[in-house]
């Protein structure tokens, strides 16, 4: 249990009222794919991905006319262990590049017609070295969820969570290795591009912490305010907060992944309205999703973050909805559909 019993019960309770898939919607999806011009099952995982958008918008056919993604930046104490091979000002100046449309996600959003937001999340405060301090209290950690919860305003209808953040891949590495067991150096990446002698710190990093937090790693939401940045507990609310106004989620990489895995240890349902745009190249990323039950819909060998995978994502979800509305049926198209077999034909025979 959380030390107050007060902040973290409210995100408990959020989460137990989340609404599930809404099913006539997606069985219509269902339904009128049999109809389209094309063979069953032709489409493969795009005709999925159609009704995983009904499910969860609510409403069939699905459509995307307001895809947002939001990039969520913070800074982490543990950088002061040498897990990085970058500074700290750099999440500031990467700030400044997004802002100025120079970085690979502005394109990314330009070639797709994304709309694009990045939060600042107190980056001259970055939170406590997780080897010896609290990474947050549970009542910043609550608060700091709750700005990603109002972060979503503004009517999108799909949104791909991003994020930025000098040595948020330990973090993030620390989050599974508390949830999921392994050690540190299974979850341990080069993040950034750390040398040989970097990796070994920041798998150091991790086993201190895990040994600092031994006895307090049984709540997931005391996992992530004891090593999670505030970008990934701003995360977590985005989350929730998309599945309780029905907006449905492609999640970037490992980091954003990790925010996820703690919703996920808290109810597995919790993210059921979440898709994993891509499969990082970054740490253990794809034991990750193995153990979230997600299938990445991209393979390109990324692990830059700052949303660029699920944006990338986000064509093939645009698309799917597409394709789905806007498709003929055979009958629309007068488009002659399959033929009987001759078994179909002797069992209706039969049967008159």
């Amino acid at each position: 249990m959380s030390d107050s019993g007060l902040p973290f019960d409210d995100i408990r309770h959020l989460i137990a009222s989340m609404p599930g898939p809404d099913m006539a919607s997606a069985n219509a999806v269902r339904a009128r794919d049999k109809e389209l011009t094309k063979p069953a099952g032709s489409l493969g995982r795009m005709e999925e991905i159609a009704e995983w958008l009904a499910a969860w918008q609510g409403k069939a056919p699905p459509r995307v006319d307001r895809p947002l993604v939001c990039v969520f930046a913070g800074n982490h104490g543990v950088a002061a262990q040498g897990v990085s091979a970058y500074p700290q000002e750099v999440t500031r100046q990467m700030l400044e590049n997004f802002a100025a449309g120079g970085a690979a996600i502005n394109q990314i959003c330009a070639a797709f017609d994304l709309g694009f937001k990045v939060f600042d999340l107190a980056l001259d405060l970055p939170t406590g070295d997780f080897t010896r301090e609290d990474a947050l209290d549970e009542r910043a950690c609550v608060a700091t969820m709750a700005f990603g919860m109002e972060a979503l305003a503004g009517g999108a209808d799909l949104i791909c969570l991003g994020e930025m953040g000098i040595a948020n891949t330990t973090s993030a590495a620390a989050i599974y290795a508390a949830l999921y067991g392994g050690g540190a150096a299974l979850w341990c990446g080069r993040g950034t591009g750390v040398d040989d002698e970097g990796l070994k710190r920041k798998i150091a990093a991790v086993e201190a912490g895990l040994a600092f937090h031994a006895n307090h790693l049984s709540d997931p939401l005391e996992v992530l305010r004891r090593f999670g940045g505030r970008e990934m507990a701003a995360i977590c609310g985005a989350i929730i907060a998309a599945r309780l106004q029905r907006i449905p989620v492609i999640l970037d990489g490992y980091v954003v992944t990790a925010a996820a895995a703690i919703l996920h240890a808290i109810e597995p349902s919790s993210i059921d309205h979440c898709l994993a745009g891509h499969l990082s190249a970054e740490g253990a990323h794809a034991e990750a999703l193995v153990r979230l039950g997600k299938q990445p819909l991209l393979a390109l060998d990324m692990r830059l973050g700052e949303g660029s995978g699920a944006a990338l994502a986000a064509a093939l979800v645009k698309a799917a909805a597409a394709v789905h509305s806007g498709m003929a049926t055979f009958e629309q198209a007068q488009v002659s559909q399959k033929e009987n077999s001759q078994k179909e034909i002797s069992q209706k025979g039969q049967l008159q």
